[in-house]
């Protein structure tokens, strides 16, 4: 049988952000500061934030983007570099994360 694949339309990430002690509520107050300023950037589908039921300080975050390109030009602007610079003091290790290849689905295409 041949394999087939299925092009890439669009590019994701998934990122998993484990607060420090007492400070879910306020890293997720700035990555939820970070989708409203996020929705005017070029190439931005989703920017979805949601809190692990099971853990009160890890914060999972799903960004859908037209491009790489477009979610690097993102990260370049100052008001995202605030918001980082404010997030990164309530992290507790390193944020995990997998960069994806989206194929469709709904909210996609």
């Amino acid at each position: 049988m041949e394999k087939t694949t299925i092009p890439a339309t669009k590019y994701g990430l998934t990122g998993k952000f484990r607060a420090k002690a007492g400070q879910a509520d306020k890293l997720t107050a700035i990555l939820l500061e970070a989708s409203r300023q996020v929705s005017a950037v070029k190439g931005i589908r989703v920017y979805a934030i949601g809190r692990d039921p099971k853990d009160e300080n890890v914060i999972h975050v799903m960004e859908i983007w037209d491009s790489k390109e477009d979610h690097d030009q993102s990260l370049a602007l100052p008001e995202t570099r605030a918001l980082i610079g404010q997030a990164m003091p309530l992290i507790d290790g390193k944020p995990e994360g997998v960069a994806l290849e989206m194929v469709g689905g709904l909210g996609v295409d």
